[in-house]
């Protein structure tokens, strides 16, 4: 892969999660390509404005998409129209990390409510049908779709409010102005530490070790929740037609990247699981969950 003087690679990030692991990464691959490593946060459209960007840039190892469960596999089955096809515009690199999403209230209103667990949450929310907002990173994202389906099967209804990114629906609700979100657990991380945020479950089928003592949704909202799951994944993908030989060297650089101990201590302290494996085949379909477009 010859590095042209001057020309900088780019990962384009929907923000939130993509965007802290993208980060971290950055140091490592400069250092290998001997080129800075840019990230680019391209928000909206849960994540379809990026991913529409790379799907269209040059085949050439330059421009990167961190995509998620969101792009390549949700976003089929809630827009009508796309500009790209998550399938076949699409060369996968590697899946690098696996992320439970965490059921986060904002903590002096959760207190004032009388709300300690899903238990609580949900006998006031049948209480007060209508009146609780529910933020999300977008239309769409994982984040929405786990709070859909968490409404769906405790039979609550709020009004959903989404935001161009976690960040923003993050800082209204520690601010006050929304009642609960389902986010990604490292974006949400540092707000929950804070005291800001409480999380009530994570979304995960297992608990989380960066923060053992929360229970899954399943756990905390009994038979009801039987089998809820909402986990994201997040992924290295270039443009379709990106020859092999790139595309193997990016996922040779990014598996020693996610392999350095100050990304795997990270990794353990904001709770995504690291995981640099190279797709089964050539289409995004051999990422994982990115058929679940069903489900929703």
């Amino acid at each position: 892969m010859a590095e042209p003087p001057g020309q900088d690679h780019r990962a384009v990030c929907p923000g939130g999660t993509t965007d802290i692991l993208a980060r971290a990464m950055a140091p490592e691959l400069q250092k290998a390509f001997g080129q800075p490593f840019v990230v680019e946060n391209r928000a909206g459209a849960g994540g379809n404005i990026g991913a529409d960007a790379v799907a269209k840039s040059a085949p050439d190892g330059y421009t990167l998409l961190m995509g998620t469960v969101g792009t390549h596999g949700i976003n089929k089955a809630l827009y009508s129209r796309m500009a790209f096809d998550p399938q076949k515009d699409f060369a996968p690199i590697t899946l690098v990390a696996g992320v439970p999403n965490v059921m986060v209230v904002n903590a002096e209103k959760a207190k004032a409510a009388g709300i300690s667990n899903v238990a609580d949450f949900i006998r006031v929310a049948k209480a007060n049908p209508g009146k609780f907002n529910m933020a999300s990173s977008g239309n769409g994202t994982s984040i929405h779709m786990a709070g859909e389906l968490f409404k769906t099967m405790s039979g609550t209804y709020m009004i959903h409010f989404p935001y161009g990114g976690s960040g923003p629906a993050l800082m209204s609700l520690a601010g006050g102005d929304m009642d609960v979100m389902f986010d990604n657990l490292p974006s949400s991380m540092q707000l929950i530490k804070s005291g800001k945020l409480k999380a009530l479950a994570v979304t995960s089928a297992q608990r989380s070790a960066a923060l053992p003592d929360v229970p899954t949704v399943e756990e905390a909202g009994g038979p009801a929740f039987k089998g809820f799951e909402a986990s994201s994944w997040f992924g290295l993908l270039a443009p379709a037609g990106t020859p092999p030989e790139i595309v193997n060297r990016i996922q040779q650089e990014a598996a020693k990247s996610l392999g350095t101990p100050a990304i795997k201590k990270n990794c353990s302290r904001r709770a995504p699981f690291p995981a640099a494996t190279r797709p089964s085949s050539s289409r995004p379909s051999s990422m994982p969950n990115t058929r679940n477009g069903r489900r929703w």
